[in-house]
Formats: structure tokens, C-alpha cells, sequence
């Protein structure tokens, strides 16, 4: 078995043949690290995962950012890494209402286009972008976030311009551009009973229509204590009832103060200096127990996952290392975050190894 040789736990297994006969063991990677800007973090991708998904390089706003242009450069770069090291690879995302360029929307005056033509600007983007990789990129999020917390569409101009079959006709379309790839839909907070049972009203609707939808990712932005292990696994059964893979596509786990996410950003230097430190209480280094903390969590997490192992097809890591998170500025911009395995020098965290005891262990908890 190949064991990584660097760091603390100097001499461990990689984590992707930890669980090799479970499922797929993945990571999100950033624009700087496909472009080889983070070596060191690279080398860990390298080490510990055999799965890979791009943060940002295969949203619209980045691969078609205007309407005769397609920007595809780094996407090689990524899809030629993942073939070079034999890694499932992950597209993300086809389509979805946050950053999608104002102009998919609008005609040459700035009003909006109708139906029929915004569904010809959705089928050309996915028969442009999947059709490069056909054959290349084994799995895309084919549609992302479609589903409110109450449980019903998400209002945006997708809804409002095509109608609820926006999401029938991406998967119509991605199925034509390679109809060998797997066809996931991607979403988060699925722990939430009346969003879960949206998004699973989603998909049976899907497939009672004759479309085959192969997955559906739950994202697992998750903090120390919230959501229960009770109700993540309930979640996890629950979504893979209708017959499809679940993966759990965008894993972090907080350490700090929750703090509403809304629509706006808020920077940390706006706050007054007491509450600065309420909720950003570690910006010089993560204490001992926390450490512990998060450890403890990821381990149980990783217990709960390898025993739902027959309905999990894919864990994937939302980042390399913590300086990477995107919890470092959504929805305080300035705070100072460790939810991942590797910190910022890109060395191995007491989580990394209480994931591999969880593995090996019938109780991953390493004490407090």
C-alpha cells in the first residue's frame, strides 16, 4: 500500500486506499493548483485522492464568459491531470443560477430572452463544454442548487424564463452530449427534511419523465456540532432511495461561530472589536482541543460514511488545505478558518489520521 511520507503522520496510508474498497476519496481543486502554482498541495492531491473536482475553472461565468468565447485552457490542464494520474473526474457545474453571466439571459438590447432561446444557449453551452471531454470527463454536476429551503424551485431566471423543465432539459441535453458520462444533481443543506424532500421530488419527477439522472450530491458544508450524525445519515437513506448514487461532493467542516449566509458578504473589520472575537476567535492558530474536536468529528463522519459504503459512491474534500477554504470569506470576509485536513503550510491535521483510525477502528473517536 502506498503511504504518504511527509508530515506528522509520516508512514500513514493515503487516504485513497484506505478506502478504495469503499468509495471514491476526493478533492476540489483550486485555479492557482491546476496551474501548478501549489506544488506542495498538488503533491498531496497526488498522494491521498483519486478523485478530483475544479472549484471554479467549469462554471459558466469562467468557461464562457462571453457569448462567442470559451476559455478552456486550465480545463485541459485539469482533465490532462486527472488522466496522467488515473483520477475519476469530476465536471461542475452545467448549470446553475449563481455565477452565470447576465448576457445568457438577455438579447443584444439587454432584455430578456425567451424561452426557446435560452434553452438554445443552455444546449450550446452543454454540447460546447461536455462535448470537448466527451469521453474524458466521467461525471458532471449537470445542475446545481435548484431547490429552496422550503422545498420548491429556486426562484431565478432559469425558472422564470424556461419554466421547471430547465432542469429536465440540461439533463435532455448533457445525456446527448455524452451519453456514457454519469449525471449528477448537485445541492446543499439536504439535512433540511423539507429541502431534501424537494430535491428528491426533483428526481423521481425526472425519472418518471424517462430521464436518467445517475446521482445526487449532497455537499457536507457542515460545522463541529451541526447537523446531527443522526440526521446525516437520514439524509444519505433517505436520498438514495430513488435508486441513484449519493456522493457527498463539497465536505468541510467548520470550527467557527456560525454567522447567517445571505446574499451579501460582510467583512470582518466592520464588526466592533468584541465581536470580531466572538467570531473569529482563532486567528493565530487552531487550540489543542479544537484540534481534537475537529478530529473527532471528521472521524465520526467517516464512520457514518463507510457504513452506508453500498450507498455512497464518491466523498469529496471542498479543498487541499484551510488557507484554500472558501470559509475564510463567505459570509465574514477576513476570518481565519481550519475546516480541512491539511492547514496552511500544507501539513497533515490531527483529522487526517483520526479519519484513517475510523477506517481501522470500530470507534474513530480519539479521545478529548
Amino acid at each position: 500500500m502506498k503511504t504518504a511520507m511527509s508530515g506528522k503522520y509520516a508512514g500513514q496510508p493515503a487516504l485513497k486506499d484506505v478506502f478504495k474498497d469503499d468509495f471514491h476519496v476526493g478533492v476540489a481543486l483550486s485555479l492557482d493548483q491546476i496551474s501548478g502554482n501549489e506544488p506542495i498541495a498538488i503533491s498531496l492531491v497526488e498522494e491521498h485522492f483519486d478523485s478530483i473536482t475544479p472549484e471554479n475553472i467549469l462554471k459558466w461565468e469562467e468557461v464562457h464568459p462571453e457569448p462567442n468565447k470559451y476559455r478552456f485552457e486550465v480545463t485541459d490542464r485539469y482533465v490532462a491531470f486527472g488522466e496522467k494520474h488515473k483520477m475519476h473526474i469530476i465536471g461542475h457545474t452545467l448549470v446553475w443560477f449563481h455565477q452565470t453571466p447576465d448576457w445568457v439571459f438577455q438579447d443584444e438590447s439587454g432584455k430578456p430572452l425567451g424561452r426557446e432561446a435560452l434553452l438554445e444557449w443552455m444546449r450550446d453551452h452543454i454540447f460546447t463544454v461536455m462535448g470537448r471531454y466527451r469521453g474524458r470527463i466521467q461525471a458532471w454536476d449537470v445542475v446545481n442548487e435548484a431547490i429552496a429551503p422550503d422545498g420548491q424551485f429556486r426562484k431565478c431566471k432559469w425558472l422564470d424564463i424556461v419554466g421547471e423543465d430547465y432542469v429536465l432539459k440540461a439533463f435532455e441535453f448533457a445525456r446527448q452530449a455524452d451519453p456514457a458520462a454519469e449525471l449528477y444533481y448537485n445541492d446543499y443543506d439536504l439535512e433540511n427534511q423539507s429541502k431534501r424532500e424537494g430535491a428528491i421530488r426533483l428526481i423521481r419527477g425526472l425519472q418518471e419523465k424517462g430521464v436518467r439522472v445517475d446521482g445526487i450530491g449532497t455537499q457536507g458544508h457542515w460545522f463541529l456540532d451541526s447537523p446531527s450524525l443522526d440526521e446525516i445519515e437520514t439524509s444519505i437513506v433517505a436520498l438514495s432511495e430513488p435508486g441513484v448514487k449519493v456522493m457527498v461532493t463539497e465536505l468541510d467542516v467548520g470550527v467557527l461561530p456560525f454567522y447567517p449566509l445571505d446574499s451579501k458578504v460582510v467583512e470582518l473589520s466592520s464588526f466592533d472589536p468584541e465581536s470580531q472575537k466572538k467570531y473569529n476567535p482563532y486567528p493565530n492558530g487552531l487550540p489543542d482541543s479544537v484540534q481534537k474536536d475537529l478530529a473527532n468529528r471528521y472521524a465520526e463522519l467517516f464512520s457514518l460514511f463507510r457504513k452506508h459504503r453500498d450507498r455512497l459512491g464518491r466523498v469529496t474534500f471542498w479543498g487541499v488545505h484551510d488557507a484554500q477554504s472558501w470559509r475564510n470569506y463567505i459570509p465574514i470576509r477576513g476570518r481565519t478558518e481550519y475546516p480541512m485536513l491539511f492547514d496552511r503550510q500544507c501539513k497533515p491535521k490531527l483529522a487526517l489520521d483520526a479519519i484513517v483510525r475510523a477506517a481501522q477502528t470500530k470507534s474513530g473517536n480519539i479521545g478529548g
